[in-house]
């Protein structure tokens, strides 16, 4: 569970009203829990999945992007939402996505998804499609040069949306100087200072910034 900002009844209260993950998607994070450990919070939660199933649905992107594909959750939520589109991993990890890529097939999202291994500073830099959505859930520190590369190839009106923006409330202490606030707390204040830009930092999970370029 990572609301981490609410009290654990309200919690459990969010993710009892929200849409349940289907058993593939349980069956996934059982799987990442077994093989990750610790660094299986790196995926994100339920009522997070529901809710990129559902924008993806709304904006219908025929190009979207996920920089951070791990295990594979988001981008299968991603993917199942696409209505003809097509979903763009980037990540450097091929062990972690080998999982992704199994149940990309099971799920039959595997013909609507295009992964591509490396440093995504570098990858993103090569990729010259006109952006409709993107998800960034990757290492914080890279967020602004992510974020500056996904802008500058993304449509009038396309969404991009960050995860882990308010790590667990220590963003809103100054004196949480721990190198991974830090690095999100910088990209926090980035982000609203940008004129192209409108956003919103959604409390959820872990805090989800929704921004929309003008």
């Amino acid at each position: 569970m990572k609301a981490d900002l609410l009290s654990p009844a309200v919690a459990r209260y969010v993710l009892e009203h929200s849409t349940r993950p289907d058993p593939l998607l349980e069956r996934l994070a059982r799987e990442t829990l077994e093989i990750a450990g610790d660094d299986a919070g790196m995926q994100i939660s339920p009522d997070q999945g529901t809710f990129l199933t559902m924008i993806t649905q709304l904006m219908a992107p025929e190009v979207a992007v996920e920089v951070g594909t791990f295990t594979g959750y988001s981008s299968l939520c991603i993917a199942r939402g696409l209505r003809g589109g097509r979903l763009h991993c980037f990540d450097v990890s091929d062990t972690w996505t080998s999982v992704a890529r199994r149940y990309w097939a099971e799920a039959g999202v595997d013909d609507r998804v295009t992964l591509t291994l490396g440093p995504a500073l570098e990858t993103l830099a090569a990729f010259d499609q006109t952006v409709d959505l993107a998800f960034v859930d990757a290492d914080k520190g890279n967020y602004p040069g992510y974020y500056e590369l996904l802008i500058a190839r993304m449509r009038p009106g396309g969404l991009l949306i960050a995860d882990n923006t308010l790590r667990r409330g220590y963003v809103a202490d100054p004196a949480h100087d721990e190198p991974t606030t830090v690095a999100i707390r910088e990209f926090n204040d980035l982000v609203i200072e940008d004129p192209r830009v409108s956003v919103l930092l959604l409390p959820v999970a872990d805090g989800m910034t929704l921004i929309t370029k003008h």
